[in-house]
């Protein structure tokens, strides 16, 4: 199956079908805080100190190490954050995570944040020798934690051969974050039926902010501010998504936290504005397009 002419449908936003938010509400505003388990025997993901002299070397103990930092300091910052202002977050969790960091994953379950797959362990979908395998080993695992199928999914690094698709949805995956190009869910097809792509964010992504363009710490806060400005303008015409990505090694440090709590205390002085996980956006969303066709 094509990746665009067998599996996407182009549709102009101006087209797009109006639709009632929950509870009378003008945009949604999803969170998603990323965790993820990275060997330090392979590559590093990415990399605060650049490699000595050019030469990738493992174990690569000092990058490996910034990570595991979010994992034991940034995580809790961000969960702080966001439960003492009543936000549910979706997890976007890599498998293995449920077993080697069990007290991450336990606090997210208590918390009632959404469990979304994000790969067995933080490697491209490329890289594996068998995709499917591993897919179905980290729904597994989150499904053994949980009690609870995941419906959502995030690809490492947003990573999809022509295959991840089908392979997503035969092993019971409803929607996908691997596709940032609306501010609305979009249908997209797979051998084994619908697929829906959530708008999970670039612009308004730590890794995008921080990592790849250098930005510093407060322009987290003011280009979230400026995305949620224009998106609640636009609002008034049809409901709007604003997607938020964290790291907890990025914005869970002690120079970036205060920013991100600044900007969730400028976005709950609006009306209108409803929290919500991935899961609920899926379910509202399909609901929506069916009291439309109806």
């Amino acid at each position: 199956m094509n990746l665009l002419t067998d599996r996407l449908k182009y549709e102009a936003s101006i087209d797009r079908p109006k639709m009632k938010g929950p509870n009378s509400s003008k945009i949604i505003v999803w969170t998603t805080v990323n965790v993820e388990l990275w060997n330090i025997i392979r590559p590093m993901p990415r990399n605060a100190l650049p490699p000595p002299m050019g030469n990738q070397l493992l174990p690569n103990v000092p990058n490996w190490s910034w990570h595991e930092y979010g994992n034991r300091v940034g995580f809790w910052r961000h969960l702080n954050a966001l439960q003492s202002r009543d936000i549910r977050a979706t997890l976007a969790i890599n498998g293995h995570v449920c077993s080697k960091y069990p007290r991450i994953a336990e606090a997210a379950l208590e918390a009632g944040w959404e469990f979304m797959g994000h790969g067995y362990e933080q490697q491209p979908q490329h890289s594996l020798d068998n995709e499917d395998a591993e897919i179905a080993a980290a729904v597994e695992e989150i499904k053994t934690f949980t009690g609870k199928q995941p419906i959502g999914w995030e690809s490492p690094g947003l990573t999809e051969t022509e295959n991840t698709l089908d392979l997503l949805k035969k092993n019971g995956v409803e929607y996908v974050c691997n596709w940032p190009m609306d501010d609305l869910p979009t249908t997209l097809e797979t051998k084994y039926g619908p697929m829906l792509t959530l708008p999970y964010p670039l612009e308004t992504n730590d890794i995008v902010i921080h990592i790849i363009q250098h930005q510093p710490a407060n322009i987290f806060y003011q280009q979230c501010k400026e995305t949620f400005d224009r998106l609640y303008m636009e609002s008034d015409e049809n409901i709007k998504i604003m997607a938020i990505s964290m790291h907890p090694y990025l914005t869970g440090t002690p120079h970036r936290i205060g920013h991100v709590e600044k900007l969730y205390d400028y976005i709950n002085q609006h009306d209108g504005v409803i929290h919500m996980t991935g899961e609920e956006i899926y379910h509202w969303y399909n609901s929506e397009m069916k009291a439309g066709q109806t």
